[in-house]
């Protein structure tokens, strides 16, 4: 591979990365006032977040059926408040049970 050409690609690189940090610090100087747009922005991690985890989790087990005994007991946990950590303890020990049974 020639030198020039992989310093190019690395500095291309570093600019796609860049760009994406950079333009909200530019658009949004100012205070953000409307409440539907603070709302909106609060809760697009979560909806990303999701969107990129949710079909992986039915893949992760190897096995369908223990994957959704393990996503129906996350969200039930979830929808209770129970913490985090009760939440997944209680995904992977539901997965286990499951599997010794399946």
């Amino acid at each position: 591979m020639d030198i020039r050409y992989a310093f190019i690609s690395v500095i291309l690189m570093a600019i796609v990365t860049y760009i994406p940090r950079v333009l909200p610090i530019v658009i949004f100087r100012k205070e953000i006032k409307s409440r539907y747009i603070k709302s909106f922005l609060h809760y697009v991690p979560f909806a990303v977040l999701g969107a990129l985890t949710f079909p992986d989790i039915f893949y992760s087990t190897g096995n369908i059926a223990t994957a959704i005994c393990g996503t129906a007991v996350a969200l039930i946990l979830a929808y209770r408040g129970k913490s985090l950590m009760t939440v997944a303890v209680g995904a992977i020990v539901t997965v286990y049970l499951v599997g010794l049974i399946c």
